[in-house]
């Protein structure tokens, strides 16, 4: 027998992870168009690509979102709740075109419809929550903020008696490089959250046990799913992201992507659903202190940073109004 509510589940899943993939479109190419390294046609077909084979590589974030966030059984239309939650977070932040996480928007949501059902607030792992969400929270954009400062740094120092046209020249094809990495990077952790989500409806539906960990359709349907809306991506976020906070040389972009990238590899082999959102905004901050503190648009980048602050208490009461209302249903 067909279990409709798993169906609305996955459903919704897919939606989340499809506008997932269009909402963060700009982690991967914002840097590489702002340049004008690539197209955005060619970029978003690259992203998207890249997307797609990142997403299969691994599963250390889904199991996370998947046994690691909340305690206990969850009834289906709890989790339907969180994704509701989720993807009207991640519309209403597309639309005033902030760059947002949306990482946190799930977990976030995740947590407010748990407790709101539960009554209880030890229903979340919270000793999971500090380590695997908050501390990245804190310390992904940190790290990446001074990571990308010092590359850059480097990068001034050497290339201190090249030619502009010299620097140019390369650090165009090279930053095509640091871009696909970017998006491979981005696909691996991003994508995972939705297998988790997907796998955690099939658990509480009884369909497969925990041990079982994510079945290669899931991963399969989440790397499509982001793939098909990273391919849509749209212009919004990638101007806040790759023009309105910086205007970035090739050499720069490069600097951004390698940086924001090889921190989302690290928490993604530790297992943290990190912010790629988070984290290449704030590499995209420390390059361009790099050159000058004055060189970042601050009021740009204070709007990005507080709504990080905020994306974890407003989606908690996204999650637990839509439970409100899903239960009176």
């Amino acid at each position: 027998m067909i279990n409709i509510t798993l169906v609305l589940v996955i459903l919704l899943a897919i939606i989340f992870d499809f506008i997932n993939g269009f909402h963060d479109t700009a982690n991967s190419i914002a840097t590489s168009v702002s340049t004008r390294v690539l197209s955005l046609r060619a970029a978003t077909l690259m992203s998207a690509s890249l997307n797609f084979l990142g997403a299969l590589v691994s599963v250390n974030v889904a199991n996370t979102i998947a046994s690691g966030i909340i305690n206990g059984h969850l009834e289906q239309f709890v989790i339907a709740s969180a994704l509701c939650g989720a993807i009207v977070w991640n519309l209403i932040t597309w639309y005033i075109a902030l760059p947002s996480s949306s990482s946190h928007a799930l977990i976030g949501s995740l947590i407010g419809s748990a407790i709101v059902v539960s009554g209880d607030l030890r229903v979340a792992n919270w000793t999971n929550i500090l380590d695997k969400v908050i501390i990245p929270l804190f310390t992904s954009p940190v790290i990446g903020f001074v990571i990308g400062y010092f590359v850059m740094k480097f990068l001034y120092f050497l290339l201190k008696t090249s030619s502009q046209r010299f620097v140019d020249k390369w650090f165009s094809k090279l930053q095509i490089g640091s871009a696909a990495l970017m998006a491979f990077s981005h696909g691996s952790n991003d994508a995972q959250k939705t297998m988790g989500i997907i796998t955690l409806a099939l658990v509480s539906g009884g369909f497969i046990k925990a041990s079982d960990g994510v079945p290669l359709a899931v991963k399969l349907i989440c790397a499509l799913s982001m793939a098909l809306g990273t391919s849509l991506g749209g212009w919004r976020i990638i101007k806040t992201v790759g023009m309105n906070m910086i205007k970035l040389q090739p050499v720069e972009g490069f600097a951004a992507e390698t940086s924001a990238a090889a921190v989302i590899q690290v928490m993604t082999a530790l297992g943290a659903p990190v912010s790629t959102t988070h984290v290449i905004s704030s590499s995209i901050m420390g390059v361009g202190s790099s050159k000058r503190f004055s060189a970042v648009r601050w009021s740009t980048a204070k709007d990005i940073i507080i709504t990080w602050f905020i994306t974890i208490p407003a989606t908690m009461l996204l999650g637990a109004a839509f439970t409100f209302l899903f239960r009176l249903l």
